[in-house]
């Protein structure tokens, strides 16, 4: 296969639609969390109490998440790169969105920063919770020919380390076997094999 020259310059991404999408699936947690807290009250409050009494909730889920896709897709394309800066610029105005209902300006700026400083070490750090991905900037082709490498020793060498036997056997196999047997014991061991019947 020939080696293809990638384009990795950046590539813009619609702010606008990214943070549609992210609005809906928090509007919907937000909308399950206030559903949990509907049930808990001690009083009947309905169906409705779900968007009465939990619409605040909701409301600043779905901002939350609509904000920081937007900022961080947003920043992005301002920036035209791909990293833990633009993780940092959402968490900020995503966690002072959560600041706003405590209605002071050390609540906005203190969970700003510290939504800002969780996600961020958690971009930076390699932004899952199971374990290493792959580099996405390296070609599959390339990496698993490096690794086919890296570990591939040639054949005389395996059987000169480990030794002939225990299914392990070298090209001239039998023919030394047959010299072996006949220097060791005086046994001829014959070349084709013997009948069946």
């Amino acid at each position: 296969m020939a080696h293809h020259d990638e384009d990795h310059s950046y590539h813009p991404k619609d702010a606008i639609s990214a943070a549609m999408k992210a609005t809906a699936l928090t509007g919907s947690v937000g909308l399950f969390a206030a559903a949990v807290q509907n049930t808990l009250t001690k009083q009947n409050v309905g169906t409705l109490g779900v968007f009465v009494r939990g619409g605040g909730t909701i409301t600043t889920f779905a901002a939350m998440g609509g904000t920081y896709e937007f900022i961080k897709t947003a920043s992005a394309n301002l920036r035209e790169k791909e990293d833990h800066y633009n993780v940092a610029l959402g968490g900020f105005f995503s966690g002072a969105i959560l600041g706003l209902r405590v209605r002071t300006l050390p609540a906005v700026l203190g969970y700003g920063i510290a939504l800002s400083s969780a996600m961020t070490a958690f971009e930076y750090t390699g932004g899952t919770l199971f374990g290493y991905q792959k580099d996405t900037s390296v070609d599959e082709f390339d990496r698993r020919t490096a690794l086919r490498k890296a570990f591939q020793t040639p054949g005389e060498q395996t059987i000169s380390e480990v030794g002939e036997g225990r299914g392990i056997y070298g090209p001239g196999y039998e023919e030394r076997r047959r010299e072996r047997l006949k220097a060791n014991y005086g046994i001829e061991v014959p070349t084709s094999p013997v009948p069946a019947s």
